[in-house]
């Protein structure tokens, strides 16, 4: 592709060399750049990619983007921009024919939820007969197929791919979490979202290397609402007229606690074999009552996001109720088929506040035991272990302790430091230290009516221990112990 058509979108200074030349790749690493690379100098918290600049050059880039005055010898375009990252989206988008605007995009933006609503989403589209699209925390997913990424909202080059391959393999739909990071590092500038959806707001994601403050987090948050056609926000949120503050697209709400343009509630628990949901009545723009194959009020607040979403983009009340009743989120409050006596649930909650809102949410079942299995992650912060076995203690009627990934530090150890939370509520317990076995145990002597949570591993398939990490599958030892 000639650079000169590369860079139509795009704002720039033409330092030196010619527009007209041919560009082979575009590249940000420059281990990639090749002979007829157009090199972008990335700067970033650890590395500054115009230190790069000869060894792209000597490697064959026929083009470099930076964003200050560079030497570079004859014959190489030196394109010069305000912010490098923001340059990269819109070459990428470039690049890659724009395949963002042959697909329908929903966006969600959140603290909490955002790939629980995302997996809702993509059901609710897929029940309406659309090859969908995903991309977020698990990895990226086209069709059937799951591709690993290496953030939450990929670089911009690598989500201009996704998309491409995206379109290619005719996915009409396409859902993305998109992270504050990823708003702040521009990876989704150039995108213009068909719906952008605001879920919640708390602090996270504060400090080095991340956002400088709450404030900061806010506001990176916010700049969804600058690049959607349409906004969907919930008006249940004490943040959400901050995060809108300065939106120039139309905003729809939703609400489970007021009056908005969606509303949810009268939300009942059911509890069946294989089966732990919710059944609840939507009123406003959309009506009826509605079947969620999930536990819990906070996962109706994200259903009713995700079936607004759908809605307003065109799918009808028939398939946002089969997407509901048949959704599962790998590794949140997953429910497992167990012999009918008992419920047995894969969570990720891996601190004291998601872990506190599982429990209480399951005690809302009145199970006959609750049964909480977790251990504690090594090489972070003890007061971590002390807060998740004080809930435990206070919640579960019976903890069992066991390994998760205990990287460098002893599972005995890290189980000490959680026992110490126990005491608080003189919780009771037994430590089994072998994961597998843990779960063959409680599964052995499950009661009827129990609820066993297997909590902190969700969709993780692995243990990390000494710096390695060792394939584990929860729901394969669950199924291989079912099979005896």
């Amino acid at each position: 592709m000639r650079l000169d058509k590369l860079l139509e979108k795009l704002d720039y200074i033409l330092d030196a060399g010619d527009l007209h030349v041919e560009v082979a790749s575009l590249e940000y690493d420059s281990r990639k750049v090749g002979k007829g690379s157009l090199f972008v100098c990335l700067t970033g918290f650890r590395t500054d990619g115009h230190a790069y600049i000869d060894a792209a050059v000597q490697a064959g880039a026929v083009a470099l983007v930076v964003e200050r005055e560079v030497n570079a010898p004859e014959g190489v375009a030196v394109i010069r921009v305000k912010d490098s990252r923001y340059a990269l989206a819109l070459l990428a988008a470039a690049w890659f024919d724009h395949p963002a605007e042959k697909m329908i995009v929903i966006g969600l933006t959140g603290t909490k939820g955002k790939t629980t609503t995302a997996h809702m989403v993509k059901s609710i589209l897929e029940a309406a007969g659309h090859k969908v699209g995903m991309i977020g925390t698990v990895g990226a997913v086209i069709g059937s197929e799951l591709l690993k990424t290496k953030n939450t909202t990929p670089e911009s080059y690598e989500l201009h791919s996704l998309f491409a391959r995206m379109v290619e393999e005719g996915c009409t739909h396409v859902v993305m979490e998109a992270s504050s990071q990823g708003f702040k590092l521009h990876r989704t500038a150039g995108i213009l979202f068909d719906v952008g959806v605001f879920l919640n707001l708390s602090p996270d994601h504060i400090g080095d290397g991340e956002h400088a403050s709450f404030e900061e987090y806010r506001d990176c948050k916010s700049m969804l609402f600058n690049q959607s056609k349409k906004g969907l926000v919930n008006v249940d949120d004490q943040h959400w007229q901050a995060v809108t503050a300065k939106a120039d697209c139309p905003l729809t709400t939703m609400s489970m606690a007021g009056t908005a343009d969606y509303m949810a509630g009268s939300v009942k628990e059911l509890r069946r074999k294989g089966f732990l949901g919710s059944e609840f009545t939507l009123s406003g723009a959309l009506e009826g009552v509605f079947l969620l194959n999930m536990p819990g009020s906070f996962n109706v607040a994200n259903a009713l996001a995700a079936l607004a979403a759908a809605h307003m983009v065109g799918v009808a009340a028939p398939a946002i109720a089969k997407g509901l009743e048949s959704v599962y989120v790998k590794g949140r409050t997953q429910v497992l088929d167990t012999p009918g006596h008992y419920t047995l649930l894969i969570d990720y909650a891996h601190n004291a506040v998601s872990m506190e809102n599982l429990l209480t949410m399951l005690r809302s079942y009145n199970p006959g035991r609750l049964i909480c299995l977790f251990g504690g992650g090594g090489n972070r912060a003890r007061a971590r272990r002390w807060d998740m076995g004080e809930i435990s203690g206070k919640y579960a009627d019976l903890t069992v302790l066991t390994m998760d990934n205990p990287r460098d530090e002893e599972v005995e150890s890290i189980n000490e430091d959680i026992k110490t939370g126990l005491a608080k509520h003189d919780g009771k317990y037994i430590s089994i230290p072998d994961r597998g076995d843990a779960i063959r145990w409680v599964m052995d002597n499950a009661k009827d009516g129990d609820i066993i949570a297997l909590i902190g591993k969700g969709h993780e398939e692995y243990q990390e221990i000494k710096g390695v990490k060792h394939f584990f599958s929860e729901e394969q030892v669950v199924r291989e112990h079912l099979a005896k």
